[in-house]
């Protein structure tokens, strides 16, 4: 799911795309349905190269294309909302008054947070409790893109954007939860993950669906570009029930 700067009441309808955008990068498109009472962020961690410039993070504005998870679905006909599949974990693993530049896509403020001591830089309600950082030291040397999200709000067009990553040939996709400004280590999973990748057979992917049709013939290449590539089969696979609270990792 992700980790959420104020409690929520309830997250639901979790969607995350993600494809290689090329040698250290990689593409990530996030929806959700959200209820919350005030305005808050959704932080989502990256595992980033050290000391990454602020502009290392493209935001890519999808606001136009609110049906991108929907018409990926269509590849996969009569075959529901996705197997279910227990997801491949990481395992263990300020700047004075300078503030975080903020960038408009579609309906959002976003910005790119270089390491944690950066979250300085926002707004107070934008940031997590730092206890939390101290129960999640796998991410002291990540990066995280946030999110703004208003209360009144319940369903977002999809997040998307391009990050440089560490990992070689892995797709990530930021599955750790923090709701209550609490990490607990295990939480309540109800996802639905989608990748692209150049080897469709990859350790990791075993129990993944693979569309019946090349993305580009059930999604509108015009709206989705860059994210997708549209000559290539798209996999799925759902995680639900209670699993280590971590992210995922596949390839």
């Amino acid at each position: 799911m992700c980790c959420f700067s104020q409690p929520v009441e309830a997250v639901s309808g979790t969607r995350i795309f993600a494809r290689r955008a090329g040698k250290g990068s990689q593409y990530l498109v996030y929806s959700l349905t959200l209820a919350a009472r005030q305005d808050l962020a959704m932080i989502l961690p990256l595992p980033v190269p050290a000391k990454s410039p602020e502009g290392a993070v493209k935001f890519i504005d999808l606001s136009a294309y609110s049906e991108f998870f929907d018409d990926l679905d269509r590849g996969f006909p009569g075959k529901g909302s996705g197997g279910t599949h227990g997801g491949k974990g990481m395992g263990e693993g300020g700047k004075g008054d300078l503030k975080l530049a903020v960038v408009a896509v579609g309906s959002f403020e976003a910005s790119f947070v270089p390491a944690i001591k950066d979250f300085d830089r926002l707004d107070a309600r934008f940031r997590l409790p730092k206890a939390v950082w101290r129960g999640l030291p796998r991410y002291e040397r990540y990066g995280f893109a946030v999110f703004k999200l208003k209360a009144k709000h319940k369903t977002f067009h999809p997040m998307a954007f391009e990050f440089p990553t560490t990992l070689d040939g892995q797709l990530f996709f930021p599955t750790v939860h923090v709701h209550d400004g609490k990490a607990h280590d295990t939480a309540a999973f109800d996802h639905a993950l989608y990748c692209q990748m150049e080897a469709i057979h990859t350790p990791g992917l075993e129990h993944w669906e693979e569309s019946t049709v090349p993305v580009g013939m059930t999604m509108d290449y015009t709206r989705g570009a860059p994210v997708i590539e549209r000559f290539t089969h798209v996999l799925r696979a759902k995680i639900v029930g209670t699993h280590k609270n971590q992210d995922v990792l596949v390839g």
